[in-house]
Order: C-alpha cells, then sequence, then structure tokens
C-alpha cells in the first residue's frame, strides 16, 4: 500500500488540487497531514475531493476558530467526514507498523527516541528531511505551500518502507 504524507499546506488549494490528483492517478488510499491545512474550508476541500482516509494533526498556523470547532471533545480521534483529527500528536498502527505525526519537530524527536515508533512524521519547517534514530524513521515530507522550500510530500510504500519524495512543481 501506498500512503501520502503531507504537511504545510497553508490554503495552498492549487498545489493541494496536484497533490490530490497524484493520489487519484496512483491510487492512493489514505494521507497523513502533519498540520497547517490552515482553515476548515481547507480540511472540507481536502475531504471533498479525497475519497480515502485521511489522518490530519493540528499545527500552529490552524486558525483557532478552525481548532474550536474540535477542540471540546474528549476522546481522540475526532471523527469529521473521512478524517481521524489529533490534536497535538497522532498515533496509529497501519501494516503492523507503530506510526505517531505532529507538527512539531522536538516533538517529533521525543516520540521517535520514545522506542514506541517505527515511522515518526512532522511538518513545521517546511523541509524535507529524513533520518534513521535506533530503529525509528523520523521524516519531514516539506510543505505543500511552496513557502520557504520547494513544494513537495512523501509516498510511503509500506510494503518496503521505502520513501520517495514527490515535487509537487513537477507534476
Amino acid at each position: 500500500m501506498f500512503i501520502a504524507i503531507i504537511s504545510d499546506v497553508h490554503d495552498n488549494l492549487a498545489n493541494l488540487d496536484k497533490v490530490l490528483n497524484y493520489c487519484k492517478k496512483n491510487k492512493i488510499k489514505e494521507i497523513i497531514c502533519c498540520g497547517d491545512l490552515a482553515s476548515l474550508e481547507t480540511l472540507d476541500y481536502l475531504n471533498d475531493n479525497f475519497f480515502g482516509k485521511i489522518y490530519f494533526v493540528f499545527g500552529n498556523m490552524d486558525k483557532d476558530y478552525f481548532k474550536e470547532k474540535f477542540i471540546s471533545f474528549q476522546k481522540e480521534p475526532i471523527l469529521y467526514k473521512q478524517t481521524s483529527i489529533f490534536l497535538k500528536q497522532g498515533k496509529i498502527s497501519l501494516d503492523n507498523q507503530k506510526i505517531a505525526f505532529t507538527h512539531f519537530p522536538q516533538k517529533a524527536q521525543s516520540l521517535c527516541l520514545s522506542k514506541k515508533y517505527d515511522f515518526v512524521f512532522y511538518g513545521h519547517t517546511h523541509k524535507p528531511w529524513q533520518e534513521k534514530k535506533d530503529n525509528c524513521i523520523l521524516l519531514n515530507p516539506g510543505n505543500v505551500a511552496n513557502q520557504i522550500y520547494p513544494p513537495s510530500f512523501a509516498l510511503w510504500n509500506t510494503e518496503n518502507n521505502n520513501f520517495q519524495l514527490v515535487k509537487i512543481n513537477s507534476l
């Protein structure tokens, strides 16, 4: 199975469309988003234009009114359309792999060093990055927004645990 890992969309719907078209063309059924969609409208757009499972964690640039819609929920994940929403960090299992995802690099480092996860994904810096710490892969897919660094996202092949950086400007 292939999973798209995205972060830092910042309401850039033109680039998000490119990601979603790539996912549709390549039959990607799941997306992990490491924060900073920026608005409820962008979350709705993602849900309306992607027909698989979405996992999302809030980032620092997700607007307060967006967060307030979900912040009162006591139990995580919060289900919204086909999206599982996590407030500070997501924890899921896919294909027998333990995965955590968050927006912030410091939190990602901590999760990775906890030795509880096989993979930890994060965003915030907009810089694509991958490293291995002990038996944990730490990965930042870059940013969809085209801010600071060229836009990108990661594609994860769960069968062989290989990651590919997809450059959005090339799509």
